[in-house]
């Protein structure tokens, strides 16, 4: 397989600035919302489930930027687009979609009905 490993490169930088700026500013929506002093219990469960919810997002978006750091690192080391449970190559159609994969198609099923 011949993956045009700089175009994954390109993609996986473009959506890491992309998830930094998202991060940046969830963190200081929920700074805001913390500073806030909040009188009405209404308003403060409207602004518990707003927080909650972002909270939830920017968990879901480091994790996201996580594995994007570990995609790169690996285009670094030569070792990109490789599965990490059956080592052989993760198809280019699914690279396209999620370049930041860390397994094939076939072992992310198999990951996923064991519930990893």
């Amino acid at each position: 397989m011949s993956l045009n490993v700089l175009h994954f490169k390109e993609m996986l930088l473009i959506r890491k600035a992309e998830l930094e700026k998202i991060l940046f500013n969830i963190s200081s929506e929920i700074n805001d919302i913390n500073k806030c002093e909040i009188k009405d219990e209404g308003d403060f469960a409207a602004a518990s489930m707003d927080s909650g919810r972002d909270y939830q997002i920017y968990l879901n978006q480091k994790k996201e930027l996580a594995e994007i750091e570990e995609a790169l690192k690996k285009i670094e080391e030569g070792r990109y687009g490789i599965c990490e449970m059956c080592e052989e190559p993760i198809q280019e159609e699914r690279l396209k979609i999620k370049p930041h994969a860390k397994y094939c198609i076939i072992c992310r099923e198999i990951i996923e009905k064991e519930g990893k």
